[in-house]
């Protein structure tokens, strides 16, 4: 699907997509992705309308520069969205970097919000996945060629258990084959503002966590994740035993979000916002 676009109250000209009819369903995708990231699920949400943004510096938004690409800022952007599309409230399917922006979201602006489904992230994130992120945000793959980075896949995601045609699929929404080699779908810069995030001790998430309550919750864990561990979810579970919760097998961070397990927990989640 071709992306629309509008322009930011900065100027920033931002893309989104915009499909279907029924219950709003604001998608926001991981730190380095953009709205094909739910290409995978799309087919399967009927009867809402999926919109999926592409962060500024992502996809087929602007480049902003390293300043701009702040949670704070993205947050504002999706209120933007919502506002250009003339929607008042919006559930909210957040996959990692996303998932930080509803909670975000959800402690500022709740009265947007229809409700929340985080995708493999929560109030805690495990220091051994934000190491890999650190490691490899900004940086253009050492792979030449589509072929090879496909080859090499498999090995160097060993939580993901998936099929050739799926791990094609999965690095052709995040690569460009050019030439020179491949290249990333987004601004170099975007490692500059990622890293400055994380310098010193990290930040109390819990209170934006807990600022979800009353909200109807969903959360769906790669059960191979590296920086959503299993204790900081039943954690979760505990503080609210009426989320909406799977393990997903065979994946790392994060789902693809249509496999069976996650696929049931969007739908009964959808099912409470009705």
């Amino acid at each position: 699907m071709t992306p629309s676009h509008f322009n930011a109250s900065d100027g920033a000209r931002l893309a989104y997509r915009d499909e279907g009819s029924g219950l709003p369903v604001l998608c926001l995708a991981g730190l380095t992705r953009s709205g094909t990231d739910f290409d995978f699920v799309a087919p399967h949400l009927t009867g809402v309308r999926l919109i999926r943004a592409d962060y500024r510096g992502r996809g087929g938004s602007e480049w902003t520069g390293a300043d701009t690409y702040t949670i704070e800022r993205e947050a504002r952007d999706a209120l933007e969205l919502l506002d250009h599309l003339g929607i008042g409230q919006a559930a909210i399917i957040g996959t990692s970097r996303g998932g930080l922006i509803g909670m975000v979201l959800a402690a500022t602006a709740r009265d947007r919000l229809l409700g929340l489904c985080l995708n493999d992230i929560g109030p805690v994130i495990d220091l051994e996945g934000l190491a890999k992120i650190k490691d490899y945000v900004g940086r253009n793959p050492a792979a030449r060629t589509m072929d090879s980075l496909v080859a090499n896949l498999p090995r160097n995601m060993p939580g993901f258990d998936l099929t050739p045609e799926r791990w094609r699929a999965f690095a052709e929404r995040l690569y460009t084959e050019t030439p020179e080699g491949l290249h990333n779908r987004y601004d170099p810069e975007l490692r500059t503002s990622f890293l400055k995030a994380f310098e010193g001790p990290q930040a109390d998430l819990w209170p934006l966590f807990d600022a979800m309550a009353g909200l109807p919750l969903a959360l769906i864990r790669g059960a191979n994740s590296d920086l959503l561990s299993s204790a900081t979810a039943a954690e979760i579970q505990r503080r609210r035993p009426d989320m909406i919760f799977a393990d997903v097998p065979g994946r790392g961070h994060v789902p693809f979000l249509d496999e069976p397990e996650a696929l049931a927990v969007i739908r009964d989640w959808m099912d409470k916002l009705k």
